[in-house]
């Protein structure tokens, strides 16, 4: 069999995980040890995020014609990739956190919604909040002002379900 059929499949599978993809994070996970690895995995799995580490060679054909092609300029090194189908920002600020704690970790560029984020642009992107974090957030500031309403008219119903007599005393003791 020749290579090139033997790097097929591994070219197909990476144009399969990025065709429909919502985030993708090109790291550089040079100098992490074993452990900290195993905590990263952990977490980006844990998000639905498909973690794996591909040649860059293999890499460089997949992202040929697509929005991935500008990361093609930045495939030198060791360098895995984070990809995750449902949540854009989740990639991002996973790995925006690890890169915290792990300074050995290096983000490198990524394609958000099909458009390419240096390096900055990812960091900035790490701190968007997670979509179910936003709508909670809605739903909160939605709820508020009928809490706020409710919590009113039960105070009233609670002193008697009348205002107006506080309202006509006030006059009377002029």
């Amino acid at each position: 069999m020749a290579k090139v059929e033997l790097k097929q499949p591994i070219i197909e599978e990476i144009s399969n995980c990025i065709k429909d993809a919502q985030g993708i994070v090109l790291v550089n996970y040079s100098g992490l040890t074993v452990a900290q690895d195993t905590l990263l995995r952990k977490e980006l799995r844990e998000a639905g995020v498909h973690y794996k580490v591909y040649k860059n060679t293999m890499m460089n054909f997949a992202f040929k014609g697509t929005a991935c092609e500008p990361l093609c300029e930045h495939l030198e090194g060791t360098n895995a990739l984070a990809v995750s189908a449902d949540d854009a920002t989740a990639p991002a600020r996973i790995l925006a956190k690890y890169a915290k704690q792990f300074p050995k970790l290096e983000l490198v560029a990524g394609v958000v919604e099909g458009n390419y984020n240096d390096k900055a642009g990812i960091e900035a992107l790490s701190n968007i909040p997670s979509r179910e974090e936003l709508l909670g957030k809605l739903l909160g500031s939605i709820q508020s002002p009928i809490a706020n309403f409710a919590r009113v008219i039960s105070q009233i119903a609670e002193k008697g379900g009348d205002a107006a007599p506080a309202a006509e005393e006030a006059p009377a003791a002029e």
